[in-house]
Parts: C-alpha cells; sequence; structure tokens
C-alpha cells in the first residue's frame, strides 16, 4: 500500500487513484489505522511524552513507547478522538466529503452512510470543517483585493444592509488575466471598525499590494507596510466589480454556494466552520485528483484536535436563526 514519502504525494501510490482503488486499500479497519500513522508520523514514531521514537505494539493495537511505556493511539488527540465507530466509516465520510466537488450537506452524509442520527451527521461534517484550515497556512501575498460582502435573508422594499443579513470579510489574490488566486473569508465582527484592516493585517502578508474601495479607514494600509490601491465608487461610472473583481466572484461564489449545497441554512455561530470548508474548496478547485483532497484532509485531520459535541453544538444563549431558509 502506500509509502507516504515526504515528496509531493504521489495518486495511486500515496493516496488512492480512484474509489475502487480506496475500497481495496481500506478494507479493514486496520489498514486504516496504519495509514493514519504513517500520515500522523511521517518520519516515524513519536512519543508525546518524552520524545521517545521507538516503540512496540501492544495487542490492543497501541503505540508503546519503550522507553516511558506510554501508551498512545494514534487516534488520540485527532478529529477520531474516542470514536467507537469503524475508521473505515470515517475514511468513507472523508472519501465521499472530498469527492463532491461541491461538498454536501450533513443530510446527505447521513443518507450515504446510512447514519441512523442527523445529529451524528452534522458533527462529523463540523469535525472535518475544523480540519479544513491549517493554522499555519501560508498568508496572500502579491496583487490582493480586500472588500466586505454580506450574507443572509432578502427583504424586498428594504435597501441596503437588512437586519438577517451578515458580514463576511473577503481577502483574495489578483492575478494576471483577471484571473483569482487563493482566497481567505471570515466572519464580519460586530464591531465593524476597523474590521478590514486587521483583517488584512491578519491574511495579507507584508509587502504586498492591497486593492481596496476608497474608504478612509482602508488607507491606512499604505502605514501598515502593504502597497495600497483604492477606487472611490461614489459617482463613478465604473462598477464595483469591474475595480476588484476577484473579491466580488469570491463573494458570489460563495453565496452560490451556501444557496446551493447547504439548503438547510447556517447559523450565525458556526459560519466560520462553513467559510472555512469553502474556503477548503475553492482554493483546490484545480486540482485534478480529488484523493488528493482525501489526502490532504486526513493528513490535517491528524493535526486537529478533538471537538467533543458539547463544543460543537450552539450556546443556548446564541441566536439560532439561519442566515437563510
Amino acid at each position: 500500500m502506500a509509502d507516504l514519502s515526504p515528496q509531493m504525494p504521489r495518486a495511486g501510490v500515496d493516496y488512492p487513484r480512484t474509489f475502487a482503488q480506496f475500497q481495496d486499500w481500506f478494507s479493514s479497519d486496520e489498514a486504516c489505522f496504519e495509514y493514519l500513522a504513517k500520515l500522523r508520523w511521517p518520519d516515524g514514531f513519536v512519543c508525546p511524552r518524552c520524545g521517545g521514537r521507538e516503540y512496540w505494539r501492544t495487542g490492543a493495537g497501541l503505540w508503546m513507547c519503550r522507553a516511558c511505556s506510554r501508551r498512545t493511539s494514534v487516534t488520540a488527540g485527532t478529529i477520531f478522538d474516542r470514536t467507537r465507530t469503524p475508521l473505515r466509516t470515517w475514511f468513507a465520510a472523508v472519501w465521499f466529503v472530498t469527492a463532491q466537488k461541491n461538498g454536501v450537506s450533513a443530510l446527505g452524509l447521513q443518507r450515504v452512510l446510512g447514519m441512523k442520527s442527523y445529529e451524528t451527521a452534522w458533527a462529523w461534517m463540523h469535525k472535518l470543517r475544523r480540519a479544513m484550515v491549517r493554522p499555519d497556512r501560508e498568508m496572500l501575498s502579491g496583487l490582493v483585493e480586500v472588500d466586505e460582502s454580506f450574507i443572509g435573508g432578502v427583504h424586498r422594499g428594504l435597501p441596503g444592509v437588512g437586519p438577517d443579513m451578515i458580514s463576511v470579510l473577503v481577502a483574495a489574490e489578483h492575478l494576471d488575466h483577471n484571473r483569482i488566486g487563493r482566497i481567505r473569508l471570515e466572519p464580519g465582527p460586530t464591531d465593524r471598525r476597523l474590521a478590514l484592516v486587521k483583517f488584512g493585517q491578519r491574511v495579507v502578508a507584508p509587502g504586498s499590494t492591497i486593492r481596496t474601495d476608497g474608504a478612509r479607514q482602508l488607507r491606512r494600509f499604505a502605514d501598515l507596510g502593504y502597497q495600497h490601491e483604492y477606487f472611490t465608487q461614489l459617482g463613478s461610472d465604473i462598477p464595483a466589480h469591474v475595480n476588484m473583481p476577484a473579491v466580488h466572484m469570491a463573494a458570489s461564489q460563495l453565496k452560490r454556494w451556501i444557496d446551493g449545497t447547504l439548503h438547510q441554512g447556517i447559523s450565525r455561530e458556526q459560519l466560520g466552520y462553513y467559510l472555512d470548508e469553502f474556503t477548503f474548496r475553492f482554493n483546490r478547485r484545480t486540482a485534478r485528483s480529488r484523493g488528493l483532497l482525501f489526502y490532504r484532509l486526513l493528513q490535517q485531520a491528524t493535526n486537529t484536535d478533538p471537538a467533543p459535541l458539547k463544543d460543537l453544538v450552539i450556546p443556548q444563549d446564541s441566536d439560532p436563526r439561519p442566515l437563510h431558509e
């Protein structure tokens, strides 16, 4: 099976090329455990207590450090921690989630895996979403457009931002020939003052060129280590999407994805994780192999802390209304 070498992952060697190959590779839980171990410890086992590298396998399938006798499960400290579900089912869920270009809803996952509980499918989706963004990912660079968009309900006769709409901060790399590169998305904070400036500093590498509208507060970028370009929309005959096509394209596709994939609506409390999923998919939209996305998501899942159900559900004092219905 896979040797998971440190070079660029290879189809058919480091990850399954097809669904038939996926079924062949992961026909048992033991095969899944071995694959997960190679993803978690690509350079060999490392004891989480003493850093020892020599081990032996116990009859229960645990890794025991020869130096300190610490027993470790390959799933401990990952999103699979303490799961009672066979890893084969988890792997099937990851394959299904990444194989679908536009993603799936919790209801879709429940149906395809034959889960008895919608709550379980919902929890699994949110665990996987938490693994879709690496904390150490590279910042955007080059020419980057930064703007704010709004998603939520549409109210006839009410111009501007409606009471059920919520802010989303958008940053998108503007490549040559008006092509769009990587994106970053975050829910807008309640206090919108300087929100875009702080967002830009978090996601755009210093020295890059940031393009914005003509809002005066955004001109601070020029004093923060960025080249700043801006367009004053007021009184201009040029539509905003012409001056900043990348952020408008990203925002437009986000809205279509929410409407087309997440038919049941999403809560404000969980919005950030849905934005992470969209970002994961959008930034990998040109990937030729869905198997590579399976590999990347599993790889990140081994480095993502457990998320118990009580930490996933919406707090009782939060606003339970969906962003759309």
